[in-house]
């Protein structure tokens, strides 16, 4: 059997501006805001050997009209999100 998986990829600049690539994994959309589940790419087997294997949510807000994808700062929606996700996340892979 082929396998045929492509992966959502998007690259994104870190706060030292060096570009970081990551999957999507799956995305939420509520009350006119998009949340992004993101796991990130590993160019070595050893990064992703180390790594804990958490996902991020990331906000989609729009500045001077272009996006750009920035880190919650409400603990409580973070908390919510990811037990969405979760559940999402459950019923796709089990």
């Amino acid at each position: 059997m082929k396998d045929d998986y492509t992966p959502d990829l998007i690259t994104l600049l870190d706060e030292d501006d060096r570009e970081r690539s990551f999957e999507i994994l799956d995305i939420i959309e509520e009350n006119d805001s998009r949340y992004f589940a993101l796991l990130p790419v590993f160019e070595t087997k050893e990064e992703m050997l180390y790594d804990r294997g958490d996902y991020l949510i990331l906000e989609e807000l729009e500045e001077d009209g272009e996006a750009r994808l920035a880190e919650l700062e409400d603990y409580e929606l973070k908390r919510r999100l990811t037990k969405l996700f979760d559940e999402r996340f459950d019923e796709m892979f089990y």
